[in-house]
């Protein structure tokens, strides 16, 4: 195993950021074949069988690091997790429980997504409408990419999360209805 994924079983190491326990960069692009190849070495690593003849307590310790080794892989693999994580580290929360305000455009285009998913009768008719938003939920992440990477601007890119859960919620509507 090489040292850029061994796990240091500790306490205190438990409380790393995601990137951190992955020892990944601190940014939004990311390889997923990479992060893969990581997280399976680092369960590995982890697993509590290994830490049998160690005790409960080493046993314990294990499955914290194994529970939060998945935490952290979920977070990182998904582009909006990944965002919405690094807004939060960068001290641009989301709090899309509290802070709902959208732009009137954006609000415009949600009502007419809703209308023309209403109206749709036929399978073509929502598999065009999910292409669309497919489509712009694509073009806004890569835009909350560059927001994140390029230009440092975690609060637009907040501000982009944000919106971009309303379109994923949509989007999972419409992949059910098809």
């Amino acid at each position: 195993m090489t040292a850029a994924v061994a796990v240091n079983l500790s306490v205190s190491s438990l409380t790393d950021n995601d990137f951190q326990i992955f020892g990944v960069p601190e940014q939004y692009e990311q390889s997923l074949p990479e992060l893969d190849t990581k997280w399976k070495a680092l369960q590995r690593e982890a697993h509590p069988d290994k830490f049998a003849a160690q005790g409960a307590t080493a046993q314990r310790l294990a499955m914290q690091w194994s529970v939060r080794i998945n935490e952290a892989y979920q977070r990182l693999k998904d582009p909006l997790k990944r965002a919405a994580y690094l807004c939060e580290l960068r001290g641009a929360p989301i709090n899309a429980e509290n802070n709902t305000a959208m732009p009137a455009t954006f609000l415009m285009q949600q009502i007419e997504w809703r209308e023309a998913a209403d109206d749709a009768t036929s399978y073509e008719q929502i598999e065009t409408l999910l292409a669309e938003v497919s489509a712009l939920k694509q073009k806004l992440l890569a835009q909350c990419g560059r927001s994140l990477d390029k230009e440092n601007a975690s609060d637009a890119a907040s501000s982009l999360v944000r919106s971009l859960m309303f379109i994923e919620k949509f989007e999972s509507e419409l992949e059910d209805r098809l």
